[in-house]
């Protein structure tokens, strides 16, 4: 496995025991305030760091929520140096709320109508 499978697992973990704790709001002001790397990202970048994220997901234990995806998915994209943001989304009927990835505006690492489905509560 790549590098980058082990980074995505491990930001799987760290944001899984944020959540088992309760403790959303670690989470959040971690992805917020995560630093972007100081190199330009490398060409397909997004595309290898969505993959490696998607790979590690396969191989962890547990099912992953798209909040502990989606979290893990921003910070390797910020630290990689990409302007990635992770954005929570909910809907009334039925009541759903959901976590995904953008960078420049486009869902990277779900579908491309996800943003229609769901009113965005916060972009960080």
């Amino acid at each position: 496995m790549s590098l980058l499978v082990y980074q995505a697992y491990g930001k799987l973990i760290r944001f899984e025991l944020c959540l088992a704790h309760g403790n959303f709001r670690s989470l959040y002001v971690r992805v917020r305030s995560y630093p972007l790397g100081t190199k330009a990202p490398e060409p397909a970048i997004v595309e290898r760091i969505c993959a490696a994220v998607d790979m590690a997901a396969i191989w962890y234990p547990k099912q992953v929520l798209c909040l502990q995806r989606s979290a893990a998915t921003a910070c390797l994209l910020k630290k990689h140096g990409v302007r990635a943001q992770m954005v929570i989304g909910a809907q009334q009927m039925p009541f759903r709320a959901h976590a995904w990835v953008e960078v420049a505006g486009r869902v990277v690492n779900d579908k491309p109508y996800t943003p229609e489905m769901y009113a965005v509560l916060d972009r960080c």
